[in-house]
């Protein structure tokens, strides 16, 4: 393809990459990652190089990948359709996001749409039974590296001059393999900026567009690691973080059948403007605790959280405690809609922060005492997305922060902290809280 073809049209006028979007339309290396801040066009870039390929090469295979399926509905495929494409054009078919497996160009081009997990299935075999010439993976910073290895040996359908693995990612702490994997030189790392994204820098103009200002304004309102990877682009590990043994290789674990007759806990923090979190566990025969479903969701009432929560356990052990904040209103709306009994959660920060460090250490086994089931999440809240706040418990730990000032955790987008706090103090606590005893049963299994 000639350098004249790499400007894709769009509904919108002309598509013109800037900075490292446009080396990433034009690099040809076998595996490149770009990485940067939220909001510099790196998924579009993407997206458009693989549309490009597609059309102007006949009988290629393209692939867009993300951890779960659902996620990327979401996601890559309504910047595809709505920026790359268009919400008219012949490939946007009648068949809706969810259900759409592969998008096929009248030139015998197919972009075939898959997530590594679909609906709590695991969905590996069936993409590592295929053969492409270009693999695209959104948020790469989800998979393991495993996965990302075995992609590469997917690459070799030969229809196009070069085979390419490519991916993008928003950074994440220095020690991450794939920051490790672009230091060893395995894989190619381009850093893309808010300047490379023209709906927010004018190139004509040299400043920022009204939307650029207002995006801006969003990223600048974060704090901790957060806004420094979010709104710089930066490889940080967070600084005072204060769980320091929390790792997503080790404590983030695929889904499995959970056995029947492992003990459930049901951990529930209030919220409405603030995330209201429900996380359901399980309690192994070694008492290792493994969060498999979580409510992270702001703006609904409680008796709406509550209805779904008794759908969602329909077919399975019903919970052998409910742990709550105190909010007496709410508990007694959980307790009505539910039909099950709460117990008032202990709430010594010191204590259970130290519980809960206890159980992310690695034991005699090898093991932790706490997982996270990596699709644990029932649904992402959009607005919590839209402001790049975290929208599960495991999305908390980098930004759970200690005030040394107080000597205590900030708090700031800890919900998921505190609700984790309640399950891990509620096993691993003293039997009775002062003020409390008479109506708090301490757990053991």
């Amino acid at each position: 393809m000639s350098n004249a073809t790499l400007s894709p049209p769009t509904t919108n006028g002309v598509y013109v990459p800037h900075g490292a979007c446009w080396h990433l339309l034009h690099s040809q290396a076998s595996e490149i990652l770009i990485s940067g801040p939220a909001g510099t066009g790196k998924s579009r870039a993407a997206l458009a190089k693989l549309h490009l390929c597609a059309s102007k090469v006949p009988g290629i295979r393209c692939l867009i990948l993300r951890q779960t399926r659902e996620s990327l509905t979401e996601s890559a495929l309504v910047t595809f359709e709505r920026d790359v494409l268009s919400p008219n054009h012949p490939l946007v078919t009648r068949i809706t996001r969810g259900s759409r497996q592969v998008y096929r160009y009248p030139n015998g081009s197919e972009i075939v749409v898959r997530g590594l997990r679909q609906g709590g299935s695991d969905q590996a075999a069936r993409v590592m039974s295929a053969e492409y010439d270009l693999i695209y993976v959104q948020e790469a910073i989800e998979i393991v590296e495993e996965s990302w290895e075995a992609l590469t040996t997917r690459l070799r359908n030969g229809r196009l001059p070069y085979q390419q693995l490519l991916a993008d990612t928003n950074p994440d702490r220095p020690t991450h393999w794939l920051k490790r994997r672009c230091d060893a030189g395995r894989t190619l790392m381009l850093e893309s900026r808010h300047e490379d994204n023209p709906r927010l820098w004018s190139e004509n103009t040299q400043s920022w567009t009204p939307e650029g200002q207002r995006y801006l304004a969003r990223l600048d309102n974060l704090t901790g690691p957060r806004k420094t990877r979010l709104r710089y682009g930066r490889w940080v590990q967070a600084e005072g973080v204060v769980y320091e043994g929390w790792d997503p290789a080790v404590h983030i674990i695929d889904r499995f059948d959970i056995p029947a007759d492992w003990p459930r806990l049901l951990s529930v923090d209030f919220g409405y403007t603030h995330p209201f979190v429900a996380q359901w566990w399980a309690v192994d025969s070694d008492s290792r605790l493994y969060l498999y479903r979580e409510i992270y969701h702001t703006k609904r009432l409680v008796e709406d959280h509550a209805r779904q929560i008794v759908e969602l356990s329909v077919q399975e052990p019903a919970p052998c405690a409910v742990i709550c904040d105190h909010d007496a209103e709410d508990r007694a709306t959980l307790e009505r809609h539910t039909g099950w009994a709460t117990v008032p959660a202990m709430k010594d920060v010191a204590a259970g922060v130290q519980a809960v460090a206890a159980r992310l250490k690695r034991q005699g086994d090898g093991k932790p005492r706490l997982f996270v089931l990596r699709d644990a999440l029932v649904e992402r809240d959009p607005e919590r997305a839209e402001a790049k706040k975290p929208c599960c418990t495991a999305e908390e730990f980098d930004g759970y922060l200690i005030d040394t000032k107080k000597d205590r955790p900030v708090k700031v987008d800890d919900d998921g902290m505190d609700t984790l706090r309640y399950v891990v103090y509620s096993l691993d606590g003293p039997g009775q809280q002062a003020g409390s005893s008479e109506d708090y049963t301490v757990l053991r299994f």
